[in-house]
């Protein structure tokens, strides 16, 4: 069993307020100018949640749509 699983074999269910809370956070750091580490961060949560939680997945999903754009070229 992974961790990510409950004893019945189904996903745990990852909080919305849990999601928004870190939305909230990605946002801020986005704005303060460190929108590609907030990018990298999303991805990687959205790794995570891809399979497990669709919802919190496609929450992170359209935060890198939103600002994923913004990155200042190298």
């Amino acid at each position: 069993m992974t961790r990510r699983q409950t004893v019945m074999g189904q996903p745990e269910e990852i909080p919305p307020l849990l999601v928004d809370i870190l939305l909230a956070s990605l946002t801020a750091l986005a704005m303060a100018g460190r929108i590609e580490t907030a990018c990298r961060l999303a991805g990687q949560a959205c790794a995570a949640l891809r399979q497990s939680s669709p919802a919190a997945w496609r929450a992170f999903n359209v935060f890198l749509h939103r600002f994923a754009p913004q990155i200042p070229e190298p």
